[in-house]
């Protein structure tokens, strides 16, 4: 299949936070097929992307890259990272979303996100000038604006906040109910504590939607 963007995320693996995930969102990004019954009024804008924690955000391949490069890179740059452990995740709202975030020290994950974002920016293309106006609605502050410069998107580097988006903009009297639901929805399945011992490549279809390529360990002592 043709992918018109690659990303590198967190992706859970097989189990019930993965299937939390993909059922609240309606969206199984493992098997790139719709799953459960989501609600469109709060999940719709999120459930393209699955369930997953942004690493090296979604880009389109630089001329001369392949596919099989960036595969090959990745795999590469896995075997040099080591799992990164946080105590634990828990429901936060950021700004009108709502998302799963880390607890705990996040030096060592933040670290690793832009180890990946560096080590493999050849493969990104630069962003369009549309690309760049769109990013620039969101009133960057200039750090961001610095960031969007040199890596094609605002929120990496110092910038960059591990999370696992579970809503679009939410309007203010919704806010509370869907928090609710979310906290029914996920219970005690968040994993305590939060190990990412591995990275996931993913594509964007023609339709879009995006899916699991292949899963890479962190094999570093």
């Amino acid at each position: 299949m043709n992918y018109t963007r690659y990303g590198v995320y967190f992706t859970p693996k097989p189990g019930a936070f993965a299937l939390a995930g993909a059922t609240w969102l309606g969206w199984d990004i493992a098997t790139g097929a719709p799953v459960g019954e989501p609600d469109d009024t709060v999940t719709k804008r999120p459930r393209k992307y699955g369930f997953h924690g942004t690493v090296k955000p979604p880009f389109h391949l630089a001329e001369g890259k392949t596919p099989e490069g960036l595969h090959a890179a990745l795999d590469d740059l896995s075997g040099q990272l080591a799992p990164v452990a946080l105590d634990g995740l828990t429901l936060s709202q950021i700004g009108s979303f709502l998302a799963l975030t880390p607890t705990g020290d996040v030096r060592d994950l933040a670290r690793l996100a832009a180890t990946v974002v560096k080590t493999l920016d050849s493969f990104r293309a630069p962003p369009t000038e549309a690309d760049l106006a769109r990013r620039r609605q969101s009133r960057l502050t200039p750090e961001q604006e610095a960031n969007l410069t040199r890596w094609g998107y605002p929120y990496v580097m110092e910038a960059f906040k591990f999370h696992m988006t579970l809503t679009g903009p939410l309007p203010r009297e919704m806010t509370g109910k869907v928090l609710a639901d979310a906290n029914v929805h996920f219970g005690d399945i968040p994993p305590r504590p939060f190990v990412i011992d591995s990275l996931t490549l993913v594509g964007e279809r023609q339709d879009g939607m995006f899916e699991e390529l292949q899963r890479y360990a962190l094999t570093a002592a």
